[in-house]
């Protein structure tokens, strides 16, 4: 049996916490940020962690 192979597309948006949460940044920070208030970019700067639901599929694409 082969090794399973990284989604790497995956993998350049997700990481894994020390504790093994599911890491990722916040979408709509890109373009059209002149419509966006400065409290809403603000808050898409910080990174956030991924619902404990969708976790176990992202941890297996990323195969960590």
């Amino acid at each position: 049996m082969g090794k399973i192979k990284t989604h790497k597309a995956s993998a350049k948006r997700f990481s894994l916490t020390g504790g093994g949460k599911v890491k990722m940044s916040h979408n709509n920070h890109r373009h059209k940020l002149g419509l966006k208030t400065a409290k809403r970019k603000r808050g898409l700067r910080k990174s956030a962690i991924l619902s404990e639901s969708f976790a176990p599929t992202y941890r297996s694409l990323i195969n960590k």
